[in-house]
């Protein structure tokens, strides 16, 4: 018997071919053998099991170039180290955040800390000292002024033309030499770095002082090319045989990445989805938003390949990501950023 499409109709005997297998703790060891139990038992554990299987399956295939989509406060949740692990060990050659995760992380360049807190706290006295609440968690609002007055000094110096949030971000990590930095590892390994939405963060806020003054002294400003970001990762899925993207929660940075494929398409380049896609996130789809939706619903947009391996997880952040991260540092990947060589915006090569 068939059903509508001519596939065959599945038996009881198809239907039960995967039992459960109950986790088992007495056997765990190591993070890694915690993650692969999890594949074998239900809910989000199991689609937590599968990002992870998604993941080192594109950290495995040596024609993947790996893009890295993340948003949220992931920086003053903790997560700082485990995301430059990451690039660190080679599992990711592309990076696009918020302007949020970069100016958090470049605020911790400086030796500046984030305070555990509550959700509870008087966020009237918090004012009253300059402290700024992101949930449980503070930061400290005078030491954000001197980061601002910073980035500003830095813009106030360089060659007033267009750059790209990619070249801005290169010469902002060259600045310290900070090991556990996710921006200025980025530049120790040249890994692209993009932030689409960089003037709506605390970067984009220092960048406006450098506008304002520039402008009453006359001068022309440094300036920030979103359109010159469009077309420079554009050319990074171009010229990469194959593409994968992980994305730890959803927002600009996970459109940016996924339409890199649409641009190529309207720029004339033959169609390429991505063929690997992960996804942790606490959105879901029926809302209409871009965070939530599935990869199967991009894939009527042509983001993504039609034979994509691909796998969501409705999960934390701040408890799904070092699960699946452990798991692929644990793994014995042997893996190393690509090589990306430009030309001012022209991308010479990817290797």
């Amino acid at each position: 018997m068939a059903v509508k499409g001519g596939h065959p109709r599945p038996t009881k005997k198809d239907l039960t071919q995967f039992p459960i297998e109950h986790l088992d703790l007495e056997k765990v060891r190591t993070v890694k053998e915690l993650v692969e139990g999890m594949k074998h038992i239900s809910f989000q554990s199991r689609t937590l099991g599968l990002v992870a299987t998604v993941c080192e399956n594109m950290a495995e295939d040596p024609k993947c170039t790996i893009f890295l989509g993340a948003a949220g406060a992931l920086v003053p949740g903790g997560l700082r180290k485990v995301l430059r692990d990451l690039l660190e060990h080679g599992l990711v050659d592309v990076v696009v955040t918020t302007g949020a995760i970069a100016y958090h992380d470049w605020y911790e360049a400086h030796g500046f800390r984030h305070y555990i807190s509550s959700p509870d706290a008087d966020d009237i006295l918090l004012r009253e000292h300059m402290l700024d609440r992101v949930y449980d968690t503070l930061a400290d609002e005078d030491l954000f002024r001197e980061c601002d007055d910073e980035i500003a000094n830095i813009a106030d110096n360089l060659e007033p033309r267009p750059y790209s949030s990619r070249e801005f971000l290169e010469i902002l990590g060259k600045k310290y030499n900070d090991p556990n930095s996710l921006v200025c590892t980025a530049a120790k390994h040249g890994v692209p770095y993009f932030i689409p939405a960089l003037n709506d963060s605390s970067i984009g806020i220092a960048l406006t002082k450098h506008y304002r003054d520039r402008r009453q002294a006359k001068k022309e400003p440094m300036r920030i090319d979103p359109i010159r970001d469009n077309y420079e990762i554009t050319q990074i899925q171009v010229q990469s045989p194959v593409t994968g993207v992980f994305y730890i929660s959803g927002g600009t940075p996970k459109n940016y990445i996924s339409q890199t494929e649409v641009i190529a398409e309207v720029l004339g380049f033959p169609e390429k989805p991505h063929m690997y896609a992960a996804q942790i996130t606490t959105d879901v789809p029926q809302w209409g938003g871009l965070s939530g939706c599935t990869f199967e619903e991009s894939q009527s947009w042509g983001k993504f390949h039609r034979d994509a391996k691909m796998a969501q997880s409705l999960c934390e952040a701040t408890i799904g990501l070092p699960l699946v991260a452990s798991y692929l540092l644990q793994s014995g990947i042997k893996r190393r950023n690509r090589t990306v060589k430009w030309d001012g915006d022209t991308l010479l090569s990817v290797a």
